[in-house]
């Protein structure tokens, strides 16, 4: 099920991964990932219009894992948040290879 709470998996990557898999989770991350404060509207316009409950719900969740938090100017990553940020950098440059050598097929 979509909405289901991730599981409470005792290995912490898998609880990680079940984290980043529900849905727009990713992409708010990646969203925040410059570092400036975003309101909820500008999320959602990042976000490709995500749905309000959605975008909603998963701020909730990234909050209470301790990777976004609420500012004054709007959210933004905590220091967590930024650290887990960096470590997907190899992977997007890894997805931008793998684009482009698929584009060239």
């Amino acid at each position: 099920m979509e909405d289901a709470q991730p599981t409470a998996s005792r290995r912490p990557i898998m609880r990680l991964l079940e984290q980043l898999g529900r849905k727009g989770t990713l992409r708010i991350l990646w969203e925040l990932r410059d570092g400036l404060p975003q309101s909820f509207r500008a999320l959602r316009v990042s976000t490709d219009d995500m749905s309000p409950s959605v975008l909603n719900d998963r701020l909730k969740e990234l909050r209470a894992v301790g990777v976004v938090e609420l500012a004054d100017a709007g959210y933004v990553l905590t220091e967590s948040g930024s650290e887990l940020v960096k470590r997907l950098t190899p992977l997007n440059q890894w997805a931008n290879r793998w684009l482009d050598d698929a584009a060239s097929n």
